[in-house]
């Protein structure tokens, strides 16, 4: 019953609208968010625009399964970072699942994550 039931879960990735890739398809820096971060890599991404810089980024709906295309951007970036509002669950998920080398931004003090801090990481990954 446990095989059939996580057979039928990936099978969800059938039926579901893939999320939108923000940015270009392969470069330095691929963000992925999930949940509460939405708003803010949001505003991030359009700090680091008006800068003239460049990253790519895609919001996550559900990962569990994850969507079918994820792996491939995933590969075609130098860095993935994740910003997270707990340990770094989703970092891990992506790790696991990909192999790849994800970098969590993780904060955990009961507040929601600042824009200027997401920016500033995003720079930090993007100056090298």
């Amino acid at each position: 019953m446990v095989r059939l039931r996580a057979e039928k879960v990936e099978r969800v990735k059938d039926f579901v609208k893939e999320p939108e890739l923000y940015g270009d398809p392969e470069g330095d820096l691929l963000i992925v968010s999930w949940g509460s971060t939405y708003g803010v890599v949001y505003n991030a991404i359009e700090e680091i625009e008006k800068k003239g810089k460049k990253a790519s980024w895609i919001h996550l709906r559900w990962i569990n399964p994850l969507p079918k295309m994820l792996g491939n951007y995933i590969h075609n970036f130098k860095n993935v970072l994740v910003p997270e509002v707990n340990l770094g669950q989703l970092s891990r998920i992506l790790r696991m699942e990909y192999l790849v080398d994800v970098k969590g931004f993780n904060k955990v003090r009961g507040l929601p994550l600042n824009t200027h801090e997401v920016v500033d990481e995003i720079e930090s990954y993007l100056k090298g």
